[in-house]
């Protein structure tokens, strides 16, 4: 999420060795720092509003999200692309000030 040539809108800001293009692996953790980028913190602004349900983690001594209020559609901003077992996907990014006049007007047809 900090490689700015995988994703169209990068969502953390990193600091430090976290590969290369060209297939270099990223540096041991202990020599890296991220924060979130502006547009991730878009992701989280509406948490604490009760908008999602919460759960347990791993051994139960916190609450997380089971999603993220997300005020952008990141899967369509950012595509995603991976292989499993049998299967493989490819969808592609879509620029976001894009999407968004699509919906207006989609949204104008509507009413």
């Amino acid at each position: 999420m900090a490689q700015d040539w995988s994703l169209r809108y990068p969502m953390v800001d990193g600091q430090g060795n976290f590969g290369s293009i060209d297939g270099d692996s990223p540096a041991a953790m202990r020599y890296t720092e991220a924060r979130l980028k502006k547009i991730a913190e878009e992701m989280l602004a509406d948490i604490n509003k009760e908008t999602v349900d919460f759960q347990l983690n791993f051994d139960d001594t916190l609450e997380e999200p089971t999603v993220l209020p997300s005020r952008i559609p990141n899967l369509l901003v950012n595509g995603a692309s991976g292989i499993a077992v049998g299967m493989a996907t490819n969808m592609p990014p879509h620029n976001l000030t894009g999407w968004l006049m699509q919906l207006s007007h989609t949204l104008k047809i509507m009413m």
